[in-house]
This record gives C-alpha cells, sequence and structure tokens, in this order.
C-alpha cells in the first residue's frame, strides 16, 4: 500500500514539473530576436546607439544600466517594474533599502523609450528596453555580446516588500547568497558568475564599511587605503569602484581582487576566502585566470536572467511612459 503511494506521489510530481516546464517553454515562446523586425525594425539599433552615447559621456552609465535590469528581473520577473515612480495611489520599488538614492539610468531610459515612441508608437516595451540596454552597456565596455529576446510587455504593478527581501544584500554570507539566486532558480555556479558584473560600476561607502574595519579576510594594506576613503564616521555616500584596477572595463580583474583579497563588500569575498576551503574558490580561481571563460559564463547567465518570468501575450501593457502605469482610458494594448 506504501509502494503504490509513494508510485502515485512520484507521477503527480513528474506531471507537475512537465507542466511547469510546459508552461516555462510557451512563455519563452513568445519571445523572439526578430519581436520588432516588422512592427519597429530599427529599434533594437537605436537602444544600442542611444546606450553607446550614454556610456561614452559617463562610463559608469555601462554598469548603472546593467544593474536596473538585475534588480528589474530580480522583483516579479523582467517586466519593468523598477522603472515605476510612486504617485499618490502607488508605492513602486524605487524607495526599497537596496534601490533608494542608488539605481540609476532611469533618464537614459526614458531618452530611449521617448524615441522609440518617435518611431513607433506603442510598439516597444520598457522592460525589453532594460534587457537590451544592459547587454548593450556590457558589450560597450568590453563584455560578450549574447542574444536578447525580445516581447516583454511591462507590469502595472511594483512590490516594494519583494524588493526589499529578494534583492541580494551586500552583507550576506556565502549561504544568504546561494539562498537568494536559488530562490530566482540560479546554481550556484551562476551566482559567482553573475557577481561578475561587479567588475564595473561603484559602490558606497556605507555598504563596505563593516567589512574595511572588522574583518579579517582582508588585505590589511587594502583595508587602510579602502579606511581613507570611508571614514569610520561619515561619508556615506563616498564612492568606490568594486574593482580598482580597471573600474569601466568589462573583465576578469573583480576576481583577481577576490583572490588577493581585496573584495570591496562582504558578499563579493564571501565568494573566495583566504582559507582555501570555500566551495567557490575554483571557480573564482578559474575566471581569475581565464577571462574568456568568465566572459561566455557571464553572457549565457544573463541570457538566463534575461528571461525570468517575463509578462508576454496579452498579459501586462505597453507604457506609454516608463515611469507610469497606462492610464485606463490609454489606446495602447
Amino acid at each position: 500500500m506504501a509502494a503504490i503511494s509513494s508510485l502515485s506521489l512520484f507521477f503527480k510530481l513528474k506531471f507537475s514539473l512537465i507542466l511547469i516546464s510546459c508552461v516555462i517553454g510557451v512563455t519563452s515562446a513568445q519571445l523572439s530576436s526578430k519581436f520588432y523586425d516588422k512592427s519597429c525594425p530599427k529599434a533594437l539599433t537605436t537602444i544600442r546607439k542611444e546606450v553607446e552615447r550614454a556610456v561614452r559621456n559617463e562610463s559608469r552609465m555601462g554598469a548603472s544600466l546593467l544593474r536596473l535590469h538585475f534588480h528589474d528581473c530580480f522583483v516579479q520577473g523582467c517586466d519593468a517594474s523598477v522603472l515605476l515612480d510612486d504617485t499618490a495611489n502607488f508605492t513602486g520599488e524605487k524607495n526599497s533599502f537596496p534601490n533608494a538614492n542608488s539605481l540609476r539610468g532611469f533618464e537614459v531610459i526614458d531618452n530611449i523609450k521617448s524615441k522609440l515612441e518617435g518611431m513607433c508608437k506603442g510598439v516597444v516595451s520598457c522592460a525589453d528596453i532594460l534587457a537590451v540596454a544592459a547587454r548593450d552597456a556590457v558589450v560597450a565596455l568590453g563584455g560578450q555580446k549574447w542574444e536578447v529576446q525580445v516581447g516583454r510587455r511591462d507590469s502595472t504593478t511594483a512590490s516594494l516588500d519583494e524588493a526589499n527581501s529578494d534583492l541580494p544584500a551586500p552583507f550576506l554570507d556565502l549561504s544568504g547568497l546561494i539562498t537568494a539566486f536559488a530562490k530566482k532558480n540560479f546554481t550556484t555556479q551562476e551566482l559567482v558568475t553573475l557577481s561578475g558584473g561587479h567588475t564595473i560600476g561603484l559602490v558606497r561607502c556605507r555598504f563596505f564599511r563593516a567589512r574595511i574595519y572588522n574583518e579579517s579576510n582582508i588585505d590589511p594594506t587594502f583595508a587602510q587605503q579602502m579606511q581613507a576613503l570611508c571614514p569610520f564616521e561619515g561619508g556615506d555616500d563616498n564612492l568606490s569602484p568594486f574593482d580598482s584596477t580597471t573600474p569601466f572595463k568589462f573583465d576578469n580583474a573583480f576576481y583577481k581582487n577576490l583572490v588577493q583579497l581585496k573584495g570591496v563588500v562582504h558578499s563579493d569575498q564571501q565568494l573566495f576566502t583566504n582559507n582555501g576551503s570555500g566551495p567557490t574558490n575554483d571557480q573564482v580561481n578559474r575566471y581569475s585566470r581565464n577571462m574568456g571563460n568568465f566572459k561566455k559564463d557571464f553572457a549565457d547567465a544573463m541570457f538566463k536572467m534575461s528571461m525570468l518570468t517575463p509578462l508576454t501575450g496579452s498579459n501586462g501593457q505597453i507604457r506609454q511612459n516608463c515611469r507610469l502605469v497606462n492610464p485606463p482610458s490609454t489606446t495602447v494594448s
């Protein structure tokens, strides 16, 4: 009897997994790299040119656009919920702890959206703009290109609670990071790979002060250098590169720094421990020696991230303004 019950449970679980796979497959099938070929043929070229212009004007913007896409996809999926402004009747994600006074690049997305609306009104979603802009920003700084499938639609909701709970914090230990990424169906290996996005960009003093004053898994000389930039009191908004070697070049210096115990934030250095026993040490070592391997894996992981529960078909909408849900009377579907 117990054997029959176990067998029945097995088939129920198997059927559930097949059903989930089918749903994911159907959603993914509605996205395509050619989605705008007829409806807005210059869309992807326009996004790329505007991103390249923005990165030329300010190299830091490359990391900002990558981070915008990441913070979008980790909350409700890749649906542009992160772009929504608060209103009297609506609370968005911008004022969550990880995002407040931190996320940047909104004006670049606004500019791209404005140009696309002038070319093809009501056609290109803000979620697609974010996904393509992140890819183009990485490429502009020397990273490897990956295919971005498009056809996403924009959410009409946002989640402040999920932004506070699901975005990985800079003070997390390795176990917490693994849990946070597993919640989004990423492996530990993909966690290490995606963390390499910190090879570009800047971070505020408030997020690494505790590490440089209190931790032992840090190069002492490096800690002293960082303390000069980030005093024990005050200077919360002082900025430091995640990678002080080549902060605006997409390379593998981030991993080389970790091997030397020069990770800026606690969560990054958790990927490599100085006693040699860390479960992710080997991967960090490998990436520190082989930049091509890292870039390829990063492109693959970013493709996977861009496919996190997108809205497709009749779900969501194509926002007229990336910061606001369309008014009820809008004719944009």
